[in-house]
């Protein structure tokens, strides 16, 4: 049997790079500027092959090691993640809890204090705007969504906002543009961070976030990632970024890592992408994510579509998120998914794993035919293969536990 590595080096450039390409949104359109994080001239510098996302130029993979090799890298030791396209917020005032829970579906006054919680922002049809991370500290949330959602998120927040002030409401909202998000992920993460701020970080619970300063540099920094790994997603001060970034790459335990392994990563570790496997005809409970809408909130509502989501809870849906192993070639998103010859759903995401070396894919499905071990069938190229539903993640997650 071929080793993890030797898979992930088996697996075609195009092949593995496909993907992501095709997530490229609109940001390759004919004359379009792409936006630059600070890191961008880092990553040239060191083999990185640069493609346009969200707007954005980002390394999808870099020269010493291939996105399957790169993948293979982070589940066995440590990676650096350029994650400085993604929207930042902080939110302020006393009335800052009140107005988040109108637009999300977060039980965030019970959330504790240095504790985050994965979200969604909802639509008045209980369909998700975008997914984002909220870190409640003492004085304000820190909240972090995604880079091609990033117009449409701060218009939808700005709207409400303005509406919630307008009744007296005390809140504001200031996107951290004098930082960079700098993600540190993989099982020797924390011992590369504990030798850089010279204690343990044992006590450090997976979804929690702390200021800390490493190495003099004061830093926001987020038990957290989309790797299904241990790691961290460190705030660093514009000025620090790139010093902060050799610093970490310094570490023979720690290389570079793009797009390309990111993606087959978090697919691994069942984790949605937005504007494919979760969009805003998707709610959360046809989405998997049920357990995103706090208990209190299920029963009190008080957010954007709560009507439609407490329907859902009460009655059922018509189609749920499925994760699939497929035999054959892999089955990548627009696939289409049929049982006894009738079609049922569509692939939203799929690659090649390097980790379990076998075709994996998530998608949707009829209610009913999404429970593990269902026998189906994927179309890939005019010919259908034969797909099992498994439960997610594919591969064990490795967060902390304190």
């Amino acid at each position: 049997m071929l080793s993890a590595l030797k898979f992930a080096k088996s697996i075609p450039a195009a092949g593995a790079l496909r993907s992501v390409q095709q997530r490229a949104y609109a940001a390759a359109a004919s004359g379009e500027v792409l936006k630059k994080t600070i890191l961008h001239d880092y990553h040239v510098e060191n083999g990185g092959k640069m493609v346009p996302f969200a707007g954005w130029s980002m390394p999808v993979q870099y020269a010493n090691l291939g996105v399957g090799a790169s993948h293979v890298w982070t589940r066995q030791n440590a990676s650096v993640f350029d994650v400085s396209h993604m929207l930042a917020t902080r939110i302020t005032g006393k009335d800052r809890v009140k107005f988040y829970e109108t637009i999300t579906v977060a039980d965030i006054e019970n959330l504790p204090v240095g504790s985050s919680t994965l979200s969604v922002f909802t639509n008045e049809n209980g369909g998700i705007i975008d997914d984002t991370i909220i870190c409640k500290h003492q004085d304000s949330l820190y909240v972090v969504s995604n880079a091609g959602c990033a117009d449409k998120d701060l218009a939808h927040i700005r709207t409400h906002l303005k509406d919630f002030q307008n009744k007296g409401g005390d809140v504001d909202l200031k996107i951290i543009d004098d930082h960079q998000l700098v993600a540190l992920q993989g099982p020797k993460a924390a011992a590369v961070l504990e030798g850089l701020v010279g204690k343990s970080l044992q006590d450090f619970p997976f979804m929690d976030g702390r200021f800390m300063d490493i190495k003099g540099i004061h830093c926001h920094v987020a038990r957290s990632g989309y790797t299904g790994e241990d790691g961290f997603e460190i705030s660093v001060p514009n000025r620090d970024t790139v010093e902060f970034t050799k610093m970490l790459v310094a570490d023979p335990r720690v290389e570079l890592a793009g797009l390309g392994a990111r993606d087959s990563l978090r697919l691994e570790a069942g984790l949605c992408l937005y504007g494919h496997d979760l969009d805003d005809t998707v709610t959360p409970i046809e989405a998997g994510l049920t357990w995103t809408v706090g208990k209190r909130r299920r029963t009190e509502g008080g957010f954007l579509g709560a009507a439609k989501i407490q329907d859902q809870l009460k009655n059922g849906v018509s189609r749920r998120r499925i994760g699939l192993l497929v035999q054959g070639a892999p089955a990548r998103e627009g696939a289409l998914i049929y049982s006894n010859g009738e079609l049922i759903g569509k692939v939203t995401s799929g690659c090649p794993s390097p980790s379990i070396k076998k075709n994996v894919a998530m998608g949707y499905v009829k209610n009913g035919l999404h429970k593990a071990g269902t026998e189906l069938e994927v179309e890939v190229r005019g010919r259908k293969q034969k797909a099992v539903v498994t439960k997610m993640p594919f591969v064990p997650a490795g967060y902390h536990k304190v």
